[in-house]
Formats: C-alpha cells, structure tokens, sequence
C-alpha cells in the first residue's frame, strides 16, 4: 500500500498489528512490527485450559518505508510505528502460517512462519512499489481481461442507449465497471441495486458479472485453499456454519463459473484439494465411524473443513448423511477435461481419482427388487418428505439426485477411459454393465420430476434446493434434444418451487432456465436477485443483494456471487463436446444490443458473439491446441464447422462463414 498526498510534509498516522486470536506483536528494528499467534487446538470457543493441543501458529510483518525527504518514524509503547510529516509511504506487508496441508496435524508441523514471514519479505526487498504494482496487474489482468461482456438495451426499450455505444474501450479493473453508466459519480451502488427493478440498468448486470469474475481470481489461485462458504471475506472467528466447504451446493457453484468464463486456473486449488480428499475418503469408506462401508475406493460427505473431513458431521440425518459429496465434485474433472482437452491432465489428475470414485460408488449401489442398481441409506440434500404414515421423514432410497450424480461420473469415467485408452479395464466394464441398471429419473403424478424413488408428499414446495433437478444442470441427463419429456417435467418442478429463496438457490434457477432455453424466465430471476437487502433486517432463505453486491443468503455466502457468472454466461453460450449453442436463452428485449468476448466451450472451443437489435450479428470461434469438429447452432439453424487449431472462423447471423483468419 502507498500513501501519500497532495502537499509535501503532509503524511502523517500511526500504525499497530492487531487479531482476534492469541498473539503478541513487537517492534523490530525502526520501521518493522511482527506479530506472532496461534489458533486455537480446539474448536472455537474453546476451553481455556492448559492441555488443548496445539494449533496452528502464525506470523505477520509490517515493514514500513518513507520518503527520505520529509517525515520521520517513531516507535510508541513497543508495538507501534508512528509518521510525521512524510510525503508519502509505502507499507508491505506478509504473513506466514505453519500449515503444512490438509494431512499434517498442527502440533506435528516443521514450518516456523517467522522464518517464511521474514523470507517472504527480503524476496521483495529490492522490489519498489511501482514494480510490486506492476507485477500485480500483469498477474491479475492476465486473467481479468480474458472475458469481456457489453449489454445494452435495445434501441426501441425505453432510455435505451444505442449499439455504438459498444465500441468503448476494454474496461481493465472493476473501478472501470464502476463508473459505466455512473459517470456523474453521485449513484451510489445501493440506489443502483434499488432502481434495478425500475431501470433494469444493464450496466449493473455487466458489474455484478465481472464482479464475481474479479472475486473469484482473488480467492482461489493455484497453491491456495479452495473457497469456502464466504470465499476468503469471512471476518468471524466462529461464522455460521463454520464458513467451511458445503459439498451439497456451495464448493461445487463456486466453481462452476472457471471453466465458461475463462479462469480455468482457478479451479487448481480444487483439485488439490479433491486429492486429500481422497485421502481421507479412503479410511471412511473403508470404516465410517463406527459403522462400516466396507468398501473400496473413497467417499466424501456434505461437510468438509481445510482438514480435508471427509466422513459426516453430526447433526440431523437430512442433511448430514449425504455421501455424494465427492462424487459430485468428481463431475468437475471431466468437466476440465472437456473445455480444456488436456491429456495429461486426464491421465494423471483427473482419472485416477474418477477410478476411486466409481470403486465406491460400484460397491455401495445394491440391487433393489425390481432389479434397479439403488443407493439404501439416500437423502435429498436438506429437504423432507412425508411419509406414508404421514410423519416428516428425511432417508428413503434412489434419490434422483443420487442416480443423476452418479450418471454424471460413470459416464466421466467411460468416456475417460475411452480417450486414454482403459477400455478393456475390469473397473470399465463394471461401470458400462451398471450404466444400463441404474434407476431412471420418474416423473411424479403432477408431471414434475419426482425428487425421491417414490411419488412421496412434499411439505415444503418452495424448498430453497434444487437437487432433483441436477440432471438439467449442471448435468447432461436431461436436455432439450434427448429429453423433452423429462424437460416439461423439469419446467413444471421450476414452477412448483417458486421463484423465492437463498441468492445461491436464485443463481441455481437462472442456470436452469437457461438450459431450457427460456430467456424469459431466466432474466426474472436475474432481477430477484439484483434486490437491495439491509444487513439489520433480513428475512430467511430470501437473498438478493448487500450494497457491496455480496450475495445474501442470510447471513453472507460467496457462492451466489459465482453461481450468478456461470448462469450469465449459460444464457449466452451453451455447448456439448461436438455442439455450440449461440445466446440461447438472452432476454432480446432486456439485452438487445451487446457482444460477450473470450467465453469458453466444451471442445477447447472460445467464442465472441455480437448482436444488435434483438438479432445475432457475428460469432468467432476457434481453438488454439487442435482441431475440432463442433455444430453451432442459432434459432432453428445449423451449421457444421471444422475447426483447425489457429484459426479464427467468423460466421454471420444466419451462420454463413465470412471469413477466417489466423489467430
């Protein structure tokens, strides 16, 4: 951080290190304070006594530079450093813990966080602010400028602005998304989240895009921890809910939005993490608790922590017996694997842990009496039924999200199989032979998709999860062109949940509408979303937005703000390994002029698309690393293009090729 002023000699304030948890902090040399802690052994709030283990110990160093002009530095009660009369200064900052990964116990740790700390800090000794700046920006706009998202209204909506109005410059930080459509300075972000349901400022929808994108880049980066329940923003000692990892919704949408908007980086510090889960997933397969799996493989529940938990957590049976956590995080490596076709990445991340995976799951699937492959005990993440002797109930067997899940990873692990050459491997064949066994998704009698393996009561219609509807998204069990039929049932269970709910669950049921194609109802829960909510006065479950543009849940969770990019970008590009599907579900009189640039697709494919007046006006596609063979497809037309590696394919409205050049 730099600070300085206007006038010379006009610098002056007075700085200290302070925390929450157990430290003590000193003053060293002239211009540097340390600070030094631990975490507690114990789960907050902790016991005070002498015998709780020893946690996590930490360091923090404060080194502060002034100008040699003016100004001088003073040292107050040993802890403080004071400036007078500077005309600027430069305060660096590192900090260094003795966490040594998800699978060394604190108390067994050989990392000394002073020592890193102080190293850290002679690394960039020689460094000045405007390098250390400058290395910033390459690093963050690196990744930032990747995807660019122009929307404006059309001509003919009202205090619209024109097409040409797209041809200002790339906005490189989120201060220059701040200013687009407040150039005046005096709307405060709160009055533009409370006019959104007056204005419908498109400006604010890029905002909220990029915001999540700029969140994103900032808390998961390769060699970090995954991002959490509140990312790295909780400011809590003891959050709700711990802030940790939630595997039934919250890690697996914060993720979502890497690999479509281009940071398929940030996705890194998951798989690292999905490693030691697997870790730990292995002894609870083998023995959970008390009770055995006696499987083989590895299994991960709803709950985790950065200890990597992989076995329940106590609590009530509905949401904490779910052991599809990992499971459902394995559909993120096939994922990778399709935007981004990195071979080595398959072989040597991705499969082995697919493989583990799909032992468990091979072994805990049992053959029901109607011959079905069934998991017995299954809940639907969070959400009762009434049973038939009328009482709520939470376990059944075969829920449909458990079946969707785990169609998602046996056909990640065939398909995986196939591209590296496992095809004749007895782990395959087990998997093909139980693809055609497993229990089928059910329509209930009201048309909707049945949540459980029988057409049970719901007592809670409008619940805030969307489990049974997995297979439409993020899966690819249901779709438009294989399913219609399990589509309008998919509709009709939208419908019955309602449009209310948490900011993650209105982020979930934008991407849903989305893969129906239905830009109408999507764009209605773009809006519920953008709503201004007061911190002091919250209601339950209801979302919407902090004048920050945090999500609300209540209290604060990161993932809507992710949840809400991956939904933005699935109504503009939708795609399959071999299919691209353009703008399918944009809101033409909401966003009828506008251009998305650096969107990725399925098939290592990027896409910038441009339209005006309600119309598409031109998509490039192309692929860097090889050649592909994709279908796009636009309003009941098709076209087939081979796409060779370099190569810029630009196609007009009506998917004629104009012209292709070299990328």
């Amino acid at each position: 951080m730099k600070i300085s002023a206007s006038k010379s000699g006009f610098v002056s304030f007075t700085v200290s290190l302070d925390s929450q948890l157990h430290h003590h902090s000193y003053v060293k040399g002239s211009n540097q304070i340390f600070m030094e802690g631990s975490c507690p052994g114990k789960r907050i709030p902790p016991e005070v006594n002498d015998n709780d283990p020893k946690g996590i110990q930490f360091c923090g160093i404060l080194d502060l530079k002034i100008s040699e002009e003016n100004g001088m530095i003073s040292i107050l009660d040993d802890k403080k450093l004071k400036v007078e009369g500077s005309d600027w200064a430069i305060l660096r900052l590192v900090a260094s813990s003795s966490f040594d990964g998800p699978l060394t116990d604190p108390s067994d740790s050989k990392k000394d966080p002073t020592a890193d700390a102080v190293h850290a800090l002679k690394s960039i000794r020689n460094l000045s602010y405007s390098e250390l700046y400058a290395r910033h920006l390459s690093d963050y706009q690196n990744l930032f400028q990747r995807v660019s998202l122009k929307l404006r209204k059309s001509s003919s909506s009202p205090n619209a602005m024109g097409y040409a109005s797209l041809a200002t410059g790339e906005p490189s930080s989120i201060t220059d998304l701040c200013n687009k459509g407040n150039e005046s300075g005096k709307i405060s972000t709160a009055d533009r989240i409370r006019s959104f349901a007056i204005d419908e400022d498109p400006f604010l929808v890029e905002l909220l895009f990029q915001f999540g994108r700029y969140l994103l880049i900032s808390c998961s980066r390769p060699g970090t921890q995954v991002a959490n329940l509140q990312g790295i923003w909780n400011k809590d000692i003891a959050p709700k809910w711990d802030s940790a990892p939630h595997m039934n919704i919250n890690l697996e949408m914060n993720y979502w939005p890497c690999l479509p908007c281009n940071l398929a980086e940030c996705q890194e510090a998951l798989f690292d993490f999905l490693s030691s889960l697997s870790v730990n997933g292995c002894k609870t397969a083998e023995r959970m608790l008390q009770v055995n799996y006696g499987a083989r493989g590895w299994v991960v529940h709803h709950k985790t922590d950065i200890w990597a938990k992989s076995s329940p957590v106590s609590g009530e049976v509905v949401w904490a017996m779910w052991a599809m956590g990992g499971a459902w995080l394995c559909t993120h490596l096939w994922e990778h694997y399709k935007y981004t076709m990195d071979k080595e990445f398959l072989r040597n991340k991705a499969y082995p842990l697919l493989e583990g995976c799909a032992q468990f799951l091979l072994d805990w699937l049992i053959e029901g009496p109607d011959g079905y492959l069934e998991t017995n005990p299954s809940t639907s993440p969070e959400h009762r039924f009434i049973a038939p002797d009328g009482k709520p109930a939470s376990v059944s067997y075969s829920t449909t999200m458990d079946m969707a899940i785990i169609k998602e990873v046996f056909s990640g692990v065939a398909a995986a199989a196939e591209v590296l050459g496992y095809t004749n491997s007895d782990l395959v064949n087990k998997v093909r032979k139980a693809q055609t066994r497993l229990r089928p998704i059910k329509r209930a009698m009201d048309g909707s998709i049945m949540e459980w393996a029988l057409d049970f009561k719901d007592p809670e219609v409008h619940h805030r999860h969307l489990s049974h509807l997995f297979g439409l998204f993020p899966g690819h069990t249901i779709t438009l062109e294989l399913t219609p039929d399990l589509c309008t049932a998919a509709e009709k269970s939208l419908y019955k949940r309602g449009e209310d709910g948490p900011g993650w669950s209105t982020t979930w049921k934008t991407a849903l509408w989305a893969r129906l194609h239905s830009s109408e109802h999507a764009y209605r829960m773009v809006k519920h979303l953008i709503t201004l909510v007061d911190p002091h006065h919250e209601v339950s479950f209801h979302g919407g937005l902090y004048s920050n543009l945090f999500a609300a849940h209540p209290p604060f969770q990161i993932d809507a703000n992710f949840g809400f990019i991956a939904a933005v970008a699935e109504m503009l590009v939708q795609s399959t390994a071999k299919d691209l599907y353009l703008l399918p579900a944009l809101p033409w009189d909401k966003w009828g002029n506008g251009s998305v640039k650096g969107l990725k697709a399925r098939g290592g494919v990027t896409v910038n698309i441009r339209w005006s007046e309600g119309d598409l006006n031109e998509v490039d596609v192309w692929s860097k690393d090889r050649i592909s063979l994709h279908k796009l497809h636009y309003k009941g037309t098709s076209v087939t293009v081979d796409i060779a590696s370099h190569r810029v394919y630009t196609f007009n409205g009506q998917l004629r090729l104009m012209k292709t050049c070299s990328v």
